[in-house]
C-alpha cells in the first residue's frame, strides 16, 4: 500500500490539467535584485521592416528584456540602417552602452535578408553582426538569432531564445503536445490525442522529443521526429512505460518500467534495442536523468523510506551501490542535472507544499527558487541559467521560468487555460 501511495505521488507530478490551446501565449516578467546593473542598449527600428507582418525588432527587444541582464533604452519607432557610421558621444548622451541597427531586405525568391550590426558605444567601435535570410515564417527565429547574438557580444555567453520549448495542454479530453519558441510564441502541435501526454524530454539535438502516452489505454514511450512527425515506440512494456530521459550523446534513453512489478530504471539504446535493467530491488525507483557527462544517471527512490535522489553508474548498481545525493528535506523528487553538471534542480516538499530548490552537487549548499506551493517538473535551459517549470500563480496553473541566483522570474500563462509538462530544448547548431 505505501508503494501504491508512493507511486501515486510521483505520477502526481506529471498531472495534466485542462485548458486551451487556442489563446495567444504572453510572457509577464517580474525582475527583483538587479536594479542599475542592467546593461543600456539602444536597439533602434531595422530599415526595411515597416511591412512586415513580424517586426524583428520588436522580437529582439523583448527578448533582450527577458533575459533579466539588458535593459532597452530605445522603444520608439526611428530607424537606422546597419552601415552607418554613429555618434558615440549622442548616444552615449542617450545613456546608450551599445546600439543595435539592421536592414531588411525582401529577395526574389520571396525570402527576407535582414543585416544586423552592434556598435560598442563606450569604446567607440563595432561589434560586428549577422546576415540572416529567411522566409516569412521564421522572421521570430531572425529577431531570436540577432538577440542571441548581442548576448553573445555583451554577456560573453550564448543565449537562448533561439531555443525552442515543449509543453503539454489539455482542453476537454483533447490533449496536445506544444513545440513552442522559447518565448512560448509560434506554438504549433505536435501530437493530439485523447488520452494524457506526459514526460516529454528533448533529444540532445533537438530534433526529436521522447514522451509517454496514455493513447493504447496504459502509459507507452514514443520517441517524436518534429520534422516529419514519424513517431515509433521505444518501450510497450508490461505494465507502466515512463520517465524517458536522453542520454548525452543521443544513443540510448534511460526510463523507469514496471515490467518485473516494482518500478525500475532501465536503459535501452535509441533504437529499440539492448533494454538493460540498472536498479535492483524492493524500492520504487523512477525519474531517472543523465549527468551531462554521461557517467551517472541520478533518479528518485525511496529505498531510504521516504523518496530522495539517488546517484549511480551509468552501468547501472550492479557496478555498485547508487549513493544518496539529497538530504535536506524528507521529501524530493523530480531530479534535473543543469548542462555543467554543477547544479540538481528538485522538488521538495516543506510544510505541505512542493517548491523548487537548487543545490550544489560540489557544496552540498541548497537554495529554495520558489515560495509555491504545487512546483512541478523542472528542466534547465541550454545555457543552464534559467530553470522552467510548472506551478500556480493567482490560483492558476502557469510556467514560470527563475534564473538560477533567484533574481530573475518570467512567468509564461494561457489566459484562462491549463499547462503543465515544461521542457526546454538544447542549442540548435
Amino acid at each position: 500500500m505505501m508503494k501504491t501511495t508512493l507511486t501515486k505521488n510521483f505520477l502526481m507530478i506529471f498531472a495534466l490539467m485542462a485548458f486551451s490551446v487556442g489563446v495567444k501565449a504572453q510572457m509577464n516578467i517580474e525582475i527583483t535584485g538587479v536594479g542599475q546593473s542592467l546593461f543600456p542598449v539602444a536597439v533602434m527600428r531595422f530599415v526595411g521592416e515597416n511591412q512586415l507582418p513580424v517586426k524583428v525588432t520588436d522580437v529582439v527587444r523583448s527578448n533582450l528584456t527577458r533575459s533579466g541582464a539588458i535593459r532597452n533604452v530605445e522603444s520608439g519607432s526611428a530607424e537606422l540602417g546597419w552601415d552607418i557610421n554613429p555618434d558615440y558621444k549622442s548616444w552615449s548622451a542617450r545613456g546608450a552602452d551599445a546600439l543595435a541597427v539592421g536592414n531588411v531586405t525582401k529577395l526574389s525568391d520571396g525570402r527576407f535578408e535582414i543585416r544586423y550590426r552592434l556598435f560598442d558605444i563606450r569604446k567607440g567601435e563595432s561589434l560586428g553582426g549577422l546576415v540572416v535570410t529567411v522566409g516569412v515564417e521564421d522572421l521570430r527565429l531572425a529577431g531570436h538569432k540577432i538577440a542571441d547574438d548581442i548576448i553573445q557580444k555583451i554577456l560573453g555567453e550564448r543565449g537562448i531564445f533561439s531555443t525552442r520549448l515543449s509543453y503539454v495542454i489539455r482542453s476537454g479530453k483533447s490533449h496536445r503536445l506544444v513545440i513552442s519558441d522559447s518565448d512560448g510564441e509560434n506554438a504549433k502541435p505536435a501530437l493530439a490525442s485523447n488520452e494524457p501526454i506526459i514526460s516529454p524530454n528533448w533529444s540532445p539535438d533537438g530534433k526529436k522529443v521522447a514522451y509517454v502516452s496514455f493513447e493504447a489505454r496504459k502509459p507507452v514511450i514514443y520517441v517524436h521526429e518534429l520534422a516529419t512527425g514519424r513517431r515509433t515506440i521505444l518501450s510497450n512494456q508490461k505494465g507502466n512505460n515512463s520517465a524517458p530521459s536522453w542520454s548525452v550523446d543521443g544513443s540510448q534513453l534511460a526510463m523507469a518500467l514496471s515490467k518485473d512489478g516494482n518500478t525500475q530504471v532501465y536503459k535501452i539504446n535509441a533504437n529499440g534495442t539492448g533494454l538493460q535493467r540498472l536498479t535492483r530491488g524492493s524500492s520504487i525507483d523512477t525519474e531517472p536523468q543523465w549527468s551531462p557527462d554521461g557517467k551517472s544517471i541520478y533518479f528518485t527512490s525511496d529505498r531510504g523510506g521516504s523518496p530522495q535522489i539517488y546517484r549511480m553508474s551509468t552501468a547501472g548498481e550492479s557496478s555498485g551501490t547508487a549513493q544518496r545525493v539529497t538530504f535536506k528535506h524528507s521529501f524530493v523528487t523530480s531530479p534535473r542535472l543543469s548542462p555543467d553538471g554543477k547544479y540538481l534542480a528538485y522538488v521538495a516538499r516543506v510544510s505541505g507544499a512542493y517548491r523548487l530548490h537548487l543545490q550544489d552537487l560540489a557544496t552540498g549548499e541548497v537554495t529554495p527558487l520558489s515560495d509555491g506551493t504545487r512546483d512541478e517538473t523542472p528542466t534547465f535551459a541550454a545555457n543552464g541559467r534559467y530553470i522552467l517549470f510548472a506551478t500556480r500563480a493567482a490560483g492558476k496553473p502557469v510556467l514560470m521560468a527563475v534564473s538560477i541566483d533567484g533574481k530573475n522570474k518570467q512567468t509564461l500563462s494561457l489566459p484562462g487555460a491549463d499547462i503543465r509538462e515544461p521542457a526546454w530544448g538544447p542549442f540548435m547548431d
